[in-house]
């Protein structure tokens, strides 16, 4: 956005900032050289670089230029070198014209950092113009009667040069009547005057030829001619006379045109004629003074018909002549001076001296963003300026010397609030009433990489369905970078760890332009069900910036593992498992039991049993939930010996999946049921009885007093913790477990009859362990079985777990084997 600064008049800093002004500029040192003018293009002036104290690399490095107040290029710099050399022809009088000192001002700019040096450069005259007069032929009237020693004015001769090169002298030719003196007037001139040396008679010469020259002062000298006549006139023997030979005066330059300025006053002694008087100006008038005042021939009266300017014409001085009407016409001469006063009639000027330069928006305070100079041609205080700036401005402006300022950096700038700012500097001067005038200077605030990419969130959570096709994209994030340019270009990356011992670099690959993330393979719910991946945005800021976010991928299952049978273990080998029973076995006598569990999950992980085959239906049924191979009726003779079953066992996916064991039957003669026996066994008399009631009452004894105590701990922690806001009631809300980083998770089946059971165990990291059980409320026993179990598995854990979930069950440890371990609960 652009912010635009408004400007104040603040007249009360006028008078500090106009005595900072003088402090600063009278401790600042400035670099002159002094030339002689009409020197060649390419002559040498000085060596600029040696004097301002830089090297040469510094004209090419820092971009070294010079610029000129007087508008044309007359100077530049040999970057070779280091020197200031003309650059074009330099005429100092159509520079300065008849002013005793013609110095033309330089300002040398260099960058990085801004800095502003002033030179001045004084151009010396040199003699390249001859003395001129108005006239080359000048013609006198002199009556026979004028008595020796009147003095004749002469016209001045004008030489454009000055000082000891302008007219330092006059001579005359030599002639017996006439001699010539020199009169010294106001401003240093010089004034040639004819003066008669002994009375002329016309009857023997009426014309005089003489040669009036004009010398300077310079050297080889150089000179010129005006050719004079003197022609003899009768008698009017009276001239004018002026009540003052010089008069000065002075007026304003508002001045109202027919303004008044002064009336003249000049007598003749002669009557008549003779001594009636006109005035006028000089005959050799120039036409500025013509344009600007008019005298009234008859009254003497000089009025302004003219617009005055101070800055134009300082002074005017006028030749006044008093002619009488007489025959010869007779006529006395004065001088009028009229001093222009200033008026504070021009508003001061800004100036540029550089362009200004883009500000990174990290700029320390008081970095140069411009150079600025102010002028009022006006003079004294009218000519005195005063920059301004409003408060509300991160910029203010440091004073130089000669009213040069720098505009500097006065706080911190951020681009992302404004990227540019019209400064609006106001000049005021010192007059009264003071005139001022604004001028508004746009800066560029430039970006610097102060702000790393954002994302939309930090974390995002991403569910993918496991066998997907490799290359497929699984998400998409986004960040946005309030810089500009190269400082937002955001590229993206995933930071690398690991995931099961693995770079996640080997799983999923992104798009490092718009954030898109892609599979690199497959996923296998059972392998892999969790991982995270740290995605990191990073500008191409110098020095770049990043932020990070992380991307949770949860894996969902699908139905792509069918039932494993893992009991009967001949056929879970792929074996025919071969089972033996009684033919006095009764209806619902249990004969094995099929046990197969799914590596699948959740719903695609309830299995159920059907019996698919059987060499007689009716003999036996399997139970759906359990496996639970049992008689529908007594076993009678006719029943075959070898009975032959064909369970099918499928999951309750989408699609389903499932497999088939084969369990062959053998009826024989003198089995007994292990119950029986057991019972038979449980009903004998023992002579050890008594004993072992006694050691079984001192065991049971000890493990309720270790019990008690073991619970008024854990009572005195909990209440203690439930002081401190946290009580420790279950295995994952512990830290004081020996693995923080274990999580123990049970999942039930709650809709109706108990089916399906499930233990997570394991980092989130990794694959978790999976514990499963299929029962039903008609089965006596049910087995809680461990799939592939980790070494460190702590059995009692899962115990505990499995007694707050179900706590009318009875769960105990039944055996262990290389690839299962089972828990038999009822």
């Amino acid at each position: 956005m652009t912010k635009t600064i408004g400007y104040r008049d603040w007249r009360w800093q006028a008078l500090w900032w106009h005595t900072f002004f003088l402090l600063w500029s009278t401790i600042e040192a400035q670099t002159r050289y002094s030339i002689p003018e009409e020197l060649k293009p390419g002559s040498v002036v000085g060596n600029l670089a040696k004097d301002l104290g830089l090297s040469l690399s510094d004209i090419f490095d820092r971009k070294l230029r010079v610029a000129s107040e007087a508008g044309e290029q007359f100077f530049s710099v040999d970057a070779g070198k280091g020197e200031l050399v003309v650059n074009d022809r330099i005429d100092r009088e159509a520079l300065c014209g008849q002013s005793a000192s013609c110095v033309l001002t330089l300002q040398v700019v260099i960058d990085t950092p801004l800095q502003l040096y002033r030179v001045e450069v004084e151009i010396q005259d040199v003699n390249d113009n001859s003395p001129r007069f108005p006239l080359t032929e000048k013609t006198l009237q002199i009556a026979e009667s004028a008595a020796a020693g009147v003095h004749f004015p002469l016209e001045t001769a004008q030489d454009l040069d000055v000082g000891v090169n302008s007219v330092r002298s006059y001579t005359l030719s030599k002639d017996e009547f006439f001699s010539l003196k020199i009169k010294d007037v106001s401003g240093g001139k010089r004034v040639p005057e004819l003066v008669l040396s002994k009375s002329v008679d016309r009857e023997k010469k009426s014309t005089h030829k003489l040669t009036l020259i004009a010398i300077d002062g310079g050297n080889p000298v150089r000179s010129g001619t005006c050719q004079i006549t003197i022609n003899v006139l009768d008698i009017n023997d009276n001239f004018p006379t002026f009540e003052k030979s010089l008069y000065k005066v002075s007026i304003s330059e508002n001045a109202q045109n027919g303004a008044s300025i002064l009336t003249l006053t000049a007598k003749d002694a002669d009557e008549g004629l003779n001594g009636e008087v006109e005035f006028a100006f000089g005959a050799h008038t120039s036409d500025n003074v013509l344009s600007v005042f008019d005298i009234d021939s008859l009254t003497g009266e000089i009025r302004l018909i003219g617009s005055l300017d101070f800055e134009t014409n300082t002074n005017y001085e006028i030749d006044v002549s008093a002619t009488d009407k007489g025959n010869p016409r007779m006529e006395g001469h004065c001088t009028v001076h009229i001093e222009v006063l200033d008026v504070n009639d021009n508003p001061p000027n800004i100036f540029l001296t550089s362009q200004p330069n883009s500000v990174p928006e990290n700029a320390p305070s008081g970095t140069v963003v411009a150079l600025i100079s102010a002028r009022d041609v006006d003079s004294g205080d009218n000519g005195k300026v005063i920059l301004q700036l409003p408060k509300d401005t991160p910029f203010k402006l440091k004073p130089s010397f000669s009213d040069n300022y720098a505009l500097i950096t006065n706080g911190a700038l951020d681009r992302e609030h404004f990227s540019e700012y019209n400064v609006e500097i106001a000049a005021t001067d010192l007059g009264l009433p003071p005139m001022s005038s604004k001028k508004t200077i746009k800066v560029n605030i430039t970006d610097i990489n102060d702000n790393p990419p954002v994302f939309t969130q930090l974390t995002y959570t991403v569910y993918l369905k496991e066998n997907g096709l490799p290359g497929s994209i699984l998400y998409s994030v986004s960040a946005s970078d309030l810089d500009s340019g190269e400082n937002a270009k955001i590229s993206y990356s995933i930071l690398d760890s690991k995931v099961q011992d693995v770079s996640v670099s080997s799983y999923v690959y992104i798009n490092s332009d718009n954030g898109s993330i892609y599979s690199m393979h497959s996923f296998d719910y059972e392998k892999l069900k969790v991982f995270q991946i740290q995605v990191q945005a990073k500008d191409q800021g110098s020095p770049s910036l990043s932020s990070n976010a992380t991307v949770h991928v949860f894996i969902r299952d699908q139905n792509d593992n069918a039932p494993a049978v893992i009991y009967p273990s001949s056929a879970a080998l792929g074996s025919l498992s071969h089972q033996r029973m009684p033919r006095s076995a009764k209806a619902g006598h249990l004969v094995t039991k099929v046990t197969a569990v799914d590596a699948d999950s959740g719903h695609n992980a309830w299995i159920s049993y059907r019996l698919a085959e059987a060499t007689d239906a009716s003999l036996f049924t399997v139970n759906q939930y359990t496996g639970e191979v049992r008689t529908k009726r007594a076993v009678s003779e006719q029943d075959d010996s070898s009975q032959r079953l064909l369970v099918e066992i499928k999951d309750d996916g989408e699609p389903v999946q499932s497999t088939t064991v084969t369990v062959s039957i053998l009826l024989e003669d003198g089995l007994h049921e292990p119950i029986l026996d057991l019972r038979h066994k449980l009903s004998e008399p023992s002579k050890k009885t008594g004993r072992i009631t006694l050691y079984l009452i001192l065991s049971l004894a000890s493990v309720s007093v270790l019990s008690l105590v073991t619970f008024l701990i854990l009572a005195v922690k909990c209440i203690r913790s439930s002081r401190n806001g946290s009580c420790c009631m279950r295995r994952s809300d512990c830290d004081e477990y020996k693995n923080p980083n274990r999580n123990l998770q049970i999942q039930l089946n709650t809709d109706g009859p108990i089916k399906y059971v499930e233990v997570l165990g394991g980092d989130m990291m990794s694959q978790s362990q999976s514990f499963r059980s299929c029962m039903s409320p008609m089965s006596e026993y049910s087995d809680f079985t461990l799939i592939k179990p980790s070494s460190t598995t702590d059995f009692r854990e899962v115990i505990s777990v499995l007694d707050a979930s179900l706590p009318d069950s009875t769960w105990t440890f039944e055996s262990q084997q290389v690839s299962q371990k089972i828990i038999r609960f009822s």
